[in-house]
């Protein structure tokens, strides 16, 4: 079979959310077998764990919210990419505020936190979530898809009416590209003549050239320049990423999207949920995933 994986130890970090601006820490925990990721609140009377599922959103303006009761965990997207990338898939992640720490914006440092614990193989069959009929979800002038394939691919296009960004387009084979060096380093964006009206909103309150990208007409705030010349775009693929995650499962298929985002994103998770004719879960033996056709992910692994 292909097992599950967790971390080996309890690792910390600390920082400021990218939209509450508030200081939290963060505290990654081993998790038990077919458990998942879960967060848990500790800063309250009582502890509220919120399970990192679809079903579990309860926001998604500029980010992903997680909820439970009325406590809630934002901003989950970059973190989840991460674990996701790296193959973990069970993980009690304690957070003593509302946000995870923005960090540098990507998912770079969660990679490395996670290395720093150590990643553990445990004793259960990994599931694979497998597309069998694609379902499209679309809104005007943006659409997001997620269809049939052997492995997992995000091909995802933006416009912007920037001279700086225009139309960017990427497509990454999960299955066959490390995620920590083509995906996981690019940062989240924004552009400066935004940051205001934002901030009279309560968003992008923790926002600084640490933890963004920041355009400004013809230029990047950002002295030392962008990581890619297309991180902007990838940094799309990172939150696409972030978003499937909640499925809680391998994902076999092909997501393609033109200008969506985490309201998209969710939107598609739903609707994919919602008919079960447009999907299943198996988990195969290394030697049935063959028979089956599967590109299987390097981090998979029996």
């Amino acid at each position: 079979m292909y097992r599950q994986r967790t971390l080996q130890s309890e690792v910390a970090v600390a920082g400021v959310g990218l939209h509450t601006g508030r200081n939290v820490t963060l505290t990654l925990k081993p998790g038990a077998a077919d458990s998942g990721v879960r967060f848990v609140r500790t800063d309250g009377a009582a502890r509220v764990e919120i399970p990192a599922t679809v079903e579990s959103v309860v926001d998604t303006t500029l980010a992903t919210t997680l909820g439970r009761g009325g406590t809630t965990v934002g901003t989950v997207e970059h973190l989840l990419a991460a674990l996701y990338g790296m193959g973990i898939d069970n993980v009690v992640a304690e957070v003593d505020g509302p946000e995870i720490p923005a960090l540098d914006g990507s998912a770079e440092p969660f990679v490395a936190l996670a290395r720093k614990a150590g990643i553990a193989t445990q004793d259960a069959a990994k599931t694979f979530f497998v597309i069998d009929r694609a379902v499209r979800v679309e809104e005007p002038g943006k659409w997001a898809e997620l269809a049939p394939a052997r492995g997992l691919s995000i091909e995802y296009r933006v416009h912007f009416n920037h001279q700086l960004l225009g139309e960017q387009k990427v497509t990454v084979d999960l299955c066959g590209e490390d995620f920590s060096k083509v995906i996981a380093p690019a940062r989240t964006f924004g552009f400066a003549k935004e940051v205001d009206a934002l901030r009279a909103r309560g968003l992008a309150l923790g926002g600084s050239l640490e933890n963004a990208v920041v355009l400004d007409g013809d230029h990047y705030l950002n002295p030392d320049g962008l990581r890619f010349a297309d991180e902007c775009v990838r940094h799309k693929v990172l939150d696409a990423l972030g978003d499937l995650a909640l499925f809680g499962m391998v994902v076999v298929g092909r997501f393609r999207a033109d200008r969506s985002g985490h309201t998209l994103n969710n939107r598609l998770a739903k609707a994919v949920l919602a008919d079960a004719s447009s999907h299943r879960q198996i988990r195969p033996t290394p030697e049935e995933a063959k028979a089956l056709g599967l590109y299987v992910p390097t981090w998979v692994t029996p």
